[in-house]
């Protein structure tokens, strides 16, 4: 167990109390909206558990997980995000307990899509369901290199404001998927190396917002990340966040239309979100951190694809 992110034992169905703290009612417009509708890739989370061990949230929580209050979680989640997005589903397939994290079935933009290359072999038969649940919905699929490790939206995160592609690498994507990221996109591929493993997703610790913002715990990066983070956000659009609220996945968050959709918020950073222009919106997800994941692991954003997907939710 790792320090500060274990959660109190509950009865199943009382795991919305914290949502009433933040309200999903809108406290102003971000300073640059975000489009006003999207569209999101979701995984019901029908065979979702803690089988193995492939990142250090994971240990001693296998069979941990409690299945119903886990689908009431993701139920919570999904319900605030269809009230502001368009919501597709890829169907859960028994055997794969974490395809419920859409995060890491590719990158999407526009009509191309990558499909990840797993670095954990207890994920790669996803890879296959994944691919064809794109090329279904009419994405081409981009080439990727069979040797080079890539776990999507995970490790790529776009910049709407900036136009570029934020990649982290180091525990599960490899050191050259930036550049073949920024050949298949034609976007700037910024390479950010992540050092603690808890941390092993970039989104896990950054966020890129609407209107240039970012919200990020420096800690997760080597010192030349943080130099380059600084040197593309000027201070006054970086939220950097502490451990407690890392370690509560803050940054593992979903903005849809000005409101962050996120596991947990302290008041300070709930403060900090709100003085931006942001409507901060807790959906706790206390079974999914068991596994290493939150609000934006369980959701893939496919930017310029809300008239090609087709919601079902």
């Amino acid at each position: 167990m790792i320090d500060g992110r274990s959660t109190p034992e509950e009865s199943l169905m009382s795991f919305d109390a914290e949502s009433a703290l933040l309200s999903d009612a809108p406290r102003g417009v971000a300073r640059t909206a975000a489009p006003a509708r999207s569209a999101i890739l979701m995984c019901a989370p029908d065979h979702f558990g803690v089988d193995y061990i492939i990142n250090p949230w994971m240990e001693n929580q296998i069979g941990q997980a409690a299945l119903p209050r886990a689908k009431a979680q993701w139920e919570n989640l999904h319900g605030k995000l269809a009230a502001h997005s368009d919501i597709a589903f890829v169907a859960p397939t028994p055997g794969l307990p974490d395809m419920v994290f859409t995060a890491n079935a590719g990158l999407a933009i526009g009509d191309t899509a990558v499909v990840s290359r797993f670095n954990a072999k207890e994920r790669r038969p996803e890879e296959r369901l994944f691919c064809e649940w794109f090329e279904a919905q009419g994405y081409s699929i981009a080439p990727w290199p069979e040797n080079v490790p890539f776990e999507g939206a995970g490790d790529a995160l776009l910049d709407h404001a900036r136009g570029i592609v934020w990649c982290g690498y180091g525990w599960r994507s490899g050191e050259e998927a930036p550049k073949h990221l920024q050949k298949i996109f034609g976007r700037r591929a910024v390479a950010l190396r992540l050092v603690d493993p808890r941390f092993y997703h970039l989104d896990t610790c950054f966020c890129p917002l609407s209107g240039g913002w970012l919200m990020y715990y420096p800690d997760a990066f080597d010192i030349a990340s943080r130099e380059a983070i600084r040197a593309i956000a000027p201070v006054e659009k970086r939220i950097e966040v502490g451990e407690k609220d890392a370690l509560s996945f803050a940054c593992n968050a979903v903005e849809v239309a000005g409101r962050v959709f996120l596991n947990a918020c302290s008041d300070d950073l709930r403060s900090r979100l709100l003085d931006a222009g942001f409507t901060p919106v807790v959906t706790p997800l206390s079974e999914f951190m068991k596994a290493g994941g939150a609000a934006k692991c369980l959701t893939l954003q496919l930017p310029g694809a809300a008239s090609k997907v087709m919601p079902r939710g």
